[in-house]
């Protein structure tokens, strides 16, 4: 299989196939990373940074995240007020970081593998209380609201992704259910979160 090389940014947060982020550029070579990414020099991965990651400095090849990215497209970007960029970044498809690079500014460039997407499957009766749990989330969230033109709260796998995006767990955590062959157990877990809290 054909590998990539990708601008690979580490962030706190997971972002999935089909989720949406905004993200403030605020470094010079942040910045600079943009712009080879909308030339078209790289495709964009993010990946979430581990907890107790630390960079050993220049030239090291290992970066602070795990292995398990996404590759993004820059949708939409900005000028925010304090003169700092805001971009919107899509989550495409999932990749295997395989090796990386760090350059002398600091940022990294990452060898990836395509990984498989899940699949889309409609949600099955006894989830639909996952999906008005996520549309209520949403109501609460308008901002991560406005960043979707359109929402799939009929879809499992694009319901599941967006919960594993916003709950607050652990990366590693998180990764372990990313990284099933589909949505389900990522349902099964989000469907016992949701009944602990009711009952509780």
């Amino acid at each position: 299989m054909k590998t990539l090389e990708m601008a690979l940014v580490i962030q706190e947060a997971v972002i999935l196939p089909g989720g949406r982020q905004e993200i403030r550029v605020v470094s010079p070579n942040q910045l600079l990373m943009v712009a080879s990414v909308l030339k078209g020099d790289y495709r964009l991965a993010l990946a979430a940074s581990k907890s107790s990651g630390k960079s050993s400095g220049k030239g090291n090849s290992s970066p602070p995240c795990y292995s398990t990215a996404t590759e993004c497209e820059i949708i939409d970007f900005h000028q925010l007020d304090d003169d700092s960029l805001s971009i919107v970044i899509e989550g495409r498809q999932r990749v295997k970081i395989l090796s990386a690079a760090q350059l002398r500014d600091g940022s990294w460039i990452a060898r990836t593998l395509a990984c498989q997407n899940w699949q889309d499957e409609p949600i099955g009766e006894k989830f639909g209380i996952i999906s008005a749990a996520l549309e209520q989330f949403y109501e609460v969230n308008p901002d991560l609201l406005e960043l979707y033109n359109q929402v799939h709260l009929e879809d499992a796998t694009w319901v599941s992704q967006r919960w594993l995006e916003v709950l607050p767990m652990y990366n590693k955590d998180k990764l372990q259910l990313v990284e099933q062959p589909n949505c389900h157990k990522t349902m099964a877990f989000v469907l016992q979160l949701l009944k602990s809290h009711v009952d509780a």
